[in-house]
């Protein structure tokens, strides 16, 4: 869809950067790759020893990269609008370590390091992507690495004595309820657990499963070679089968929405005949993958799913999530209207909180952001998703770009399975957010380099 002859001056009063057709690859490949494979260096036997330094190292990377942009690298990519939006959060959190019932210091500036280290690739991705080709490299990186992420889960279930991680999160394991709540009875009678993928907490492998199934879709009706886009509808099918088998029917439901997201783009871009194709890939997708799931995971599958069918869908929420939404918004923002202090839930709770606090429970973003800052932290911080997602779709639909475009669509389509993760799941201080904040500055990058302004 064109856009007006103003907007479209709007867009294109800075000069075209002058870049290599062909970007070699670097850190931005380096990158997406570590995202997976440090998390992965936990289904290696003997590392829940070691658990915490792994999971800090997916998030110190960002940070690493962020410290050398600000020192070391001379080129500044104007700032986006979601800017001064993201300052506001990060200011709002600075003050936050002072309140009274921050957990401690250390507690406080960890909280504080976590965000920051989530919305940091913004700030420096954009300086090292710098083409539409390169950015769809760095998404079928994305493909591949999530993938094989969720060809693992499957193959989890399949064969668990071969595939399953010898050891599970201690989190999980030296907990009362055990690995009750995260498994499932088999076609057979035998107990199956929810598959974790490339990672140790059963049912984690929902996560990255979704965007297996997104992109495997987009780059099978691409125009790649044949066996690229064979590989990439199996991927995307792995990923579906082990969304099913993992159970987590939130990430069904954002699949869903995320595929819906896409076929809506390509309407507005008036590619209407893609647009019925890739709902059509998509739909046969979602039901070739349940025959399989239901292969491996039998009934207790199928009787999953239905849930989303046969109860209504607010129902299924609310005593899925929603009852701690209702929580939130009945008794938390009128407990804590100016928050309760950094370092109180989470990851940063558990390894820094202070014992003579008690321990707050968050697992929702928005319950998080309400204990983090109170009500202004979750407006400012949902301030920022929308005009994140505004921005990618002013250039989703700009097709006089149409490689910048096509790109567009994609992230927005992704990012928003993202965004509405925060009523069901605290993706913003882990590293769904972190990707997140990855594809939105990247995005902006190869927008600024293309000679597009105003995002």
């Amino acid at each position: 869809m064109n856009v007006s002859a103003a907007t479209a001056r709007a867009y294109t009063t800075a000069p075209v950067a002058r870049v290599e057709p062909d970007v070699p690859w670097g850190f931005p490949e380096l990158f997406v790759i570590s995202q997976t494979a440090l998390p992965a260096l936990l289904y290696l036997p003997g590392t829940q020893a070691v658990r915490l330094p792994i999971r800090i190292s997916a998030f110190a990377i960002s940070l690493a990269a962020f410290a050398w942009w600000h020192v070391e690298s001379t080129v500044r990519p104007p700032a986006p609008r979601v800017y001064s939006w993201l300052i506001a959060v990060l200011s709002l959190l600075g003050v936050m370590i002072i309140h009274p019932t921050t957990s401690s210091l250390y507690g406080g500036v960890a909280h504080l390091v976590l965000y920051f280290s989530v919305i940091a690739p913004l700030f420096w991705a954009p300086v090292f992507v710098k083409t539409p080709e390169h950015l769809a490299r760095l998404l079928a990186i994305v493909l591949v690495c999530c993938g094989i992420n969720s060809l693992v889960g499957v193959l989890q279930v399949y064969d668990p004595g071969r595939w399953m991680p010898a050891e599970f999160s201690r989190m999980l394991t030296e907990s009362t309820l055990g690995l009750g709540p995260v498994s499932y009875e088999g076609p057979t009678g035998d107990i199956i657990v929810r598959p974790p993928g490339l990672f140790d907490t059963p049912g984690a492998v929902a996560g990255p499963a979704m965007f297996a199934a997104l992109l495997g879709v987009v780059f099978g009706l691409s125009g790649i070679a044949w066996w690229k886009r064979i590989g990439a509808l199996f991927l995307s099918g792995a990923g579906i089968a082990a969304i099913y088998l993992s159970q987590v029917r939130v990430s069904l439901a954002v699949l869903i929405l995320m595929f819906g997201t896409y076929c809506g783009v390509l309407v507005l871009q008036r590619r209407v005949a893609r647009s019925t194709a890739f709902a059509t890939a998509a739909a046969v997708m979602v039901l070739a993958s349940l025959v399989v799931a239901f292969a491996l995971g039998g009934s207790s599958v199928l009787e999953r799913v239905m849930t989303l069918l046969v109860e209504d869908p607010l129902t299924v929420y609310y005593h899925a999530r929603g009852n701690q939404l209702d929580y939130t918004l009945r008794e938390l923002v009128y407990e804590f209207p100016l928050g309760a202090g950094l370092g109180r839930w989470g990851m940063v709770g558990g390894y820094f909180g202070n014992p003579l606090l008690p321990e707050l429970w968050a697992e929702i973003q928005i319950t998080g952001w309400v204990v983090d800052g109170g009500i202004v932290l979750a407006v400012l911080y949902c301030g920022a998703l929308i005009v994140t997602a505004l921005s990618e779709l002013r250039l989703a639909r700009l097709t006089q770009y149409p490689r910048l475009a096509t790109c567009a669509g994609v992230v927005f389509a992704a990012n928003a399975g993202i965004a509405v993760m925060i009523v069901s799941f605290t993706p913003f201080v882990t590293q769904i957010g972190i990707q997140y904040w990855f594809l939105a500055g990247a995005l902006n990058g190869v927008a600024w380099r293309s000679g597009v302004r105003d995002v």
